[in-house]
């Protein structure tokens, strides 16, 4: 069965590519689902025009792509993709009966977090995060947006009583990150960590000062 993986228009497509990397990598299959909202931001991030006719190319295009935008740093095999167009409400994971493991979102809007609370399914990005969560299968979302008002504050509160993991996408400094993939790479592994799915995308704590980062104070 698959992870979908939906992509909404906030900023942080390297989020989403590093995601998708690490559960390719992981062997696992995957939905994507890409929001019209997030081709202009992946276009304005990456200068990369994604194309429902050529989402291959463009899909390789992206994930080779580092955080700071150097193409060709990664070599990643895209076997494992299906993809579905975000208009198409007749796709796969508009149903409960399409076998699916759960869904990450990553980045997630304020807009598609309104949308995934209210139930709205507008496109379906929030339909397939809908069935996700009436079928009691694990939603990860993973909210790129700073400062947070009351009422996306509301929305998120009723996305964890709906029984969806909320994961900021907040970089932590303690696993030695020297690099902007690193602290890329912290947050997408904290989204699979909700997921339960192994990686090894960053140095994890082990109770040591410096443990993390491999290196001890003094």
């Amino acid at each position: 069965m698959p992870w979908i993986v939906g992509v909404s228009g906030a900023s942080g497509t390297p989020y989403a590519a590093a995601v998708l990397r690490a559960l390719l990598e992981a062997g696992e299959d995957v939905d994507l689902v890409v929001s019209r909202a997030s081709r202009l931001t992946l276009l304005d991030e990456t200068q990369i025009a994604f194309r429902d006719a050529h989402w291959q190319d463009d899909l390789r295009e992206w994930l080779a792509r580092g955080a700071d935008g150097k193409p060709g740093s990664f070599d990643v095999d895209i076997a494992r993709v299906r993809y579905w167009n975000a208009g198409d409400l007749a796709a796969g994971p508009s149903s409960g009966s399409y076998p699916s493991k759960g869904m990450l979102i990553v980045p997630a809007s304020t807009a598609c977090v309104a949308g995934v609370a209210l139930g709205l399914s507008k496109d379906l990005l929030q339909r397939a995060a809908s069935v996700t969560l009436k079928e009691r299968r694990t939603l990860v979302v993973a909210v790129r947006e700073t400062p947070l008002n009351g009422q996306t504050l509301r929305h998120l509160v009723a996305l964890d009583d709906h029984g969806a993991t909320v994961v900021p996408a907040s970089p932590a400094f303690y696993a030695g990150a020297t690099h902007i993939q690193d602290l890329v790479d912290f947050v997408a592994g904290r989204v699979l960590d909700a997921a339960g799915v192994e990686h090894r995308l960053y140095r994890r704590w082990k109770g040591e000062l410096g443990g993390g980062s491999g290196t001890r104070t003094t």
